[in-house]
């Protein structure tokens, strides 16, 4: 079963190498790409003010914060939960850099030593979307995902709305319907279908059935008279 969790965190500031620590931690984990509702949601003592640009993105106040536990204490749990997992996040560089920097001052291991792999999804927007905007507001708006609750950053919030983009973004092919005009020239319309509403399960072909795909393919390569691109490919390798 895959297991991924898309993460995102709020800060004191911008910049760990100077100082600034992680406040709050979201993460909402998809079990072959659904919501399993098993998230997980940290308030951290940062042991530090937040600066007054970063109050003011997600208001999280300094007295809110006094209580709650400081990151080496939650840290056990946090590993224990991301182990394994492909990590989903926004602009990954950003978390990552702040989340190892407090796992090597809790005297633990970085996160590549314990999760299978960070998927960055602004890399993936950027390469779908080159020259727009393609921050999380961005894409919610693109992608139909109701972020009107999201007046200000949240790291659980910011996490469940990444969520959705995600799964939008990697969705797929659109369905297409092809058809004829009366000049016989083929039109193509496209129709957005939301998969979520569907169960689609990975269904993989055994060796019998790959061995009968070899089987016709070899018999077409005949048939041509060893011009198929596929054979041809080969045949040059």
């Amino acid at each position: 079963m895959s297991r991924q969790i898309v993460l995102d965190t709020e800060t004191t500031g911008l910049s760990f190498e100077t100082g600034d620590r992680v406040i709050e931690i979201g993460c909402v984990e998809l079990l072959d790409r659904k919501l399993s509702g098993n998230n997980l949601h940290i308030y951290v003592n940062p042991e530090r003010d937040s600066h007054e640009d970063a109050l003011k993105v997600h208001g999280i106040s300094n007295e809110f914060l006094r209580d709650k536990p400081k990151f080496a204490e939650v840290a056990e749990d946090l590993i224990a939960y991301l182990r394994g997992a492909e990590l989903i996040i926004h602009n990954a560089p950003f978390d990552v850099g702040f989340l190892n920097s407090e796992l090597e001052r809790a005297g633990r291991l970085k996160l590549d030593t314990f999760v299978d792999q960070v998927t960055d999804t602004l890399v993936m927007a950027k390469q779908l979307y080159p020259g727009k905007r393609n921050s999380l507001d961005a894409l919610c708006d693109r992608l139909s995902v109701d972020n009107s609750s999201r007046t200000l950053h949240g790291a659980l919030l910011d996490a469940e709305l990444l969520a959705d983009v995600y799964i939008n973004l990697t969705r797929g092919q659109e369905a297409l319907e092809i058809g004829f005009s009366d000049h016989g020239t083929a039109s193509v319309a496209v129709a957005s279908v939301d998969l979520r509403r569907f169960d689609l399960p990975v269904v993989r072909a055994t060796e019998e059935e790959l061995a009968a795909h070899q089987d016709v393919l070899a018999q077409i390569d005949q048939s041509s008279g060893g011009k198929t691109v596929w054979a041809a490919d080969r045949r040059h390798l």
